[in-house]
Formats: C-alpha cells, structure tokens, sequence
C-alpha cells in the first residue's frame, strides 16, 4: 500500500523534465547568479519541493542542493527485502522437547543415579582414608607439624631471652652507651680544644662542651652518668643548688653549642675560640668559688 502511494507521487512530478531543469539551474547559477532567486521560486511552485537550505550562501550551493533534491525526489524507492522468519535451531527444538511433562520422571531418574554414584565415591574415600597406611600418614603428619610449632616456640622464647639479657650483658661489660663516655678533667678538654680551633672548629666547641660537662660534675651540679640532654641537665642545675647567674650563663652555652654544632653550616673558628674562652671562664669561676 505504501509502495503504490509512493509510485503515484512520483508519477505527478516532472521528473521526465529533471535533466533539462538541472542544466539550466547550472547555466544560471554559472552565467547569471541574479536570477536564482526567482527560478528557484518557480521550481519550487513546479515540483512541490523545497529547493533551497539555510546555509547556502552562493548561487553555486543553492543550484547543488536544489539538483540534489530533485534527483533525490526523481530516485526510484528503495524496496526493504523482508527478512525471512528465524528458523529454530535443532537445540531449541531439543530443549522444548525436554521440557515436555512427559520427560520429567527422566530427569529425576537421572538425578538419582547421579546422587548414588556421588554417595558411592564417598564411600569409597572414606574407606581408604580409614585404611591403616592412611592412619599412619595422618598420624606422622600431626607428629611433624606439633614438632615444628614446638621448634618455633622454643627459638622464640630463647630470642626473647637474649634480647632481655643483652642489656645486662653490656652493662657487665663496661658498654653502656652514652654513659661509657669517660671525661678528662676539664683542663685537658680546653687544651684540645685550643689546639683543634685552627683547624677543626666543630671538634674544638665539641672539648669545649666536655670540659663545662667535667667541670659541672666535678661540682656535682651534673651527674655522671650523662643520660640527660642539654636541656634537661640545664633544668636540673637549680635544684642541685646552683645560682641563678650560673644557669642562664650554661644555658646559652649549651644554646649556641647545639645551634653551631647540629647545623649543617660550617663553625666559624672566631665563634668557636668564643665559645672555648667563656667555658674556661665559666670554669674558672666554679673553681674560684670552691677556693
């Protein structure tokens, strides 16, 4: 029905016409661009057909779409083949067969002969693991298993022994860490000091420390066992009786020690040779005081 329809409209068009009406669309677009106008008016009256679009600019792009939709509108309807119905396929057909009431009892016959063989192969494994060698086996396996977890409870226990007895074991031997540190009386300490300043800036403030640490402990103002960092021993100087001038002066010693001597800059031997004499007047002072 829709075919026929189509074939009457394009009987009513003048497509016998459409080679003669497309040659003279080309010559006037070539030759006179002023008349397109007005022979797309009439050709569009003519043909019942909308000859032109928004974007044509040009007299050369209205005459290609007003040819294009007339050979479009001239073109014979493409007929659309009827696809053929899809055939069912032998496994469809197979499985509607199987899916009849009638083969149901099969099914479940089938299912039940499935269930007894996997009983019967459970048996079976049941029977063989129950069989002497495979007791042995399992038993051998428990053995070795129980022996190996015994093993590493055992090397824990002895690790964790060591661990706890090595602290005791170095103490025993003198190495004790930071507390091993055994300083000189602090006039061997400036000396040092006075003599690495040329060269050695950072080791010259570091026997400038160890000569205020001596002599701070020789007053009992520090103990011995140096555990304490700067700043903590600085806080323990009053309640071992010193004053309050002496604290604040080993205070910015100990200050500028840790500034100069964790930094990564290099010390200036002026600064170190600074901080040597101050320490050797702060010791000075410590041993005209006991005088």
């Amino acid at each position: 029905m829709m075919s026929g329809l189509v074939l009457l409209w394009l009987a009513a068009l003048p497509c016998e016409n459409a080679t003669s009406e497309l040659q003279q669309l080309t010559e006037l677009a070539r030759g006179e661009p002023a008349a397109m106008a007005a022979h797309l008016d009439a050709l569009e009256q003519r043909w019942e057909l909308p000859l032109r679009a928004p974007g044509d600019e040009t007299s050369a792009a209205r005459a290609e779409t007003a040819a294009r939709r007339i050979q479009a509108a001239c073109a014979p309807p493409e007929v659309t083949p009827i696809a053929p119905a899809p055939r069912t396929t032998d496994a469809a057909r197979l499985q509607e067969i199987l899916s009849r009431p009638e083969f149901a009892q099969a099914r479940q016959r089938q299912g039940d002969v499935l269930q007894r063989l996997m009983r019967e192969l459970r048996a079976f494994l049941e029977e063989l693991l129950m069989t002497r060698e495979a007791q042995g086996f399992a038993t051998s396996t428990r053995t070795v298993v129980l022996g190996l977890g015994f093993a590493a409870v055992l090397f824990a226990v002895l690790r964790l022994r060591h661990w706890r007895r090595a602290p005791v074991r170095r103490e025993a031997d003198g190495q004790t860490g930071p507390a091993a540190l055994e300083l000189d009386s602090p006039g061997e300490h400036l000396t040092r000091a006075r003599a690495a300043l040329r060269t050695r800036p950072r080791e010259a403030i570091r026997e400038g420390l160890l000569a205020l640490l001596s002599s701070l402990e020789a007053k009992r103002l520090a103990r011995p066992d140096r555990v304490k960092t700067n700043r903590e021993l600085v806080g323990e100087l009053p309640g071992r009786g010193a004053s309050t001038q002496l604290t604040g002066e080993v205070e910015r010693l100990m200050r500028w020690y840790d500034q100069a001597f964790y930094s990564l800059e290099p010390v200036p031997p002026e600064d170190a040779a600074r901080f040597v004499d101050d320490v050797e007047r702060l010791h000075q002072g410590l041993a005209g005081a006991v005088a």
